[in-house]
């Protein structure tokens, strides 16, 4: 049976819809768009009570049992656990792999977030908000650079839920000011990940 994937055009719909490509599971897209406010309808609020994308519906959840589940990080986890793909199973590289995870949960999506309000999206330019987002967004990057000069991916050596989550963040870098050329690092890494074609799909979930 298919996942009912409910989701729009931002980095934290995208990692679900690679997830999903990179699984090869079955699902149908429902479009929320964001901009109209439809995270806020009543029929989208039984499935997610916060009000925001991504969110999916398992309809063989567990027990065979529809399943609903939101936030994007433990959806991806969730999903990794179904398939037994994209998340270690020796415990040490499953938290290393998660730890990852947890750093795109709590530091580069909100921060990068934050620097795209303050850079595209803020009716007034405020200096203030434009150089704190933008100098923590460069110092997410040089975490990252650093860990990809010792690893093939952010998660360990092998490609993950770590990777697929900050992938759809680095994509778009010019938006938080970063150009890529100067982590070299991060720059293999994102144009590995770019070739992938359930990457490539995903990125493009809903069309």
């Amino acid at each position: 049976m298919a996942i009912d994937f409910y989701t729009w055009g931002t980095p934290n719909g995208r990692k679900v819809a690679i997830m999903l490509e990179a699984c090869g599971l079955p699902y149908a897209v429902h479009r929320v768009d964001i901009g109209r406010n439809e995270q806020f309808t009543p029929d989208f609020l039984k499935i997610n009570p916060n009000g925001k994308i991504p969110a999916i519906v398992d309809q063989d959840g567990p027990g065979g049992t529809p399943f609903a589940l939101w936030e994007s990080g433990a959806i991806l986890i969730y999903l990794a656990e179904k398939t037994g793909q994209y998340l270690p199973a020796e415990t040490r590289a499953r938290h290393v792999c998660l730890q990852w995870l947890m750093f795109q949960m709590g530091g580069v999506g909100p921060m990068f977030g934050q620097a795209h309000h303050f850079m595209r999206f803020a009716p007034e330019k405020i200096a203030y908000g434009i150089e704190r987002y933008g100098k923590e967004a460069k110092r997410l990057y040089g975490v990252m650079d650093r860990r990809l000069a010792e690893s093939a991916h952010l998660g360990g050596d092998a490609l993950s839920i770590a990777d697929f989550a900050t992938y759809p963040w680095v994509a778009r870098h010019e938006w938080h000011g970063i150009a890529l050329a100067d982590f070299p690092n991060v720059a293999r890494w994102a144009a590995s990940l770019a070739a992938m074609p359930a990457v490539a799909k995903g990125m493009t979930i809903p069309s």
